[in-house]
């Protein structure tokens, strides 16, 4: 992989971290998502214990999931400071420049990640 192409892939990872976090500041600040917003916009049942449970509970699985993303973009970014971004922790073959501009945070070849997936 070219320099230019690492370069690349390290702004967009880059940016991609900084809209992480943003997200997540604002989940953790309690500024409400535009999802948030949306389903109480629509709720006849406004304040109900069940409606703040539910809103709770997808911030919960929102900042779980918006975490786990991020790990995986600093842990990309690990691997190009390192020099072993683009190449299968699994397996050590050289993932597909197409998986990587899919998934710029891929730590996976495809085959080594169907196998994960379907363990």
């Amino acid at each position: 992989m070219t320099h230019p192409d690492l370069h690349s892939y390290q702004k967009q990872l880059l940016q991609q971290r900084d809209a992480l976090r943003a997200r997540l500041n604002q989940l953790r600040g309690g500024e409400p998502s535009r999802a948030l917003a949306s389903a109480a916009h629509f709720s006849r049942h406004e304040d109900t214990p069940a409606q703040t449970n539910t809103e709770r509970d997808l911030e919960l699985a929102l900042d779980e999931h918006e975490t786990a993303e991020l790990r995986r973009i600093d842990a990309a970014l690990q691997r190009l400071e390192t020099g072993t971004y683009g190449h299968c922790v699994a397996c050590g073959t050289t993932i597909p420049e197409a998986r990587l501009r899919a998934t710029p945070d891929a730590e996976r070849c495809i085959d080594c990640q169907s196998a994960l997936e379907d363990a």
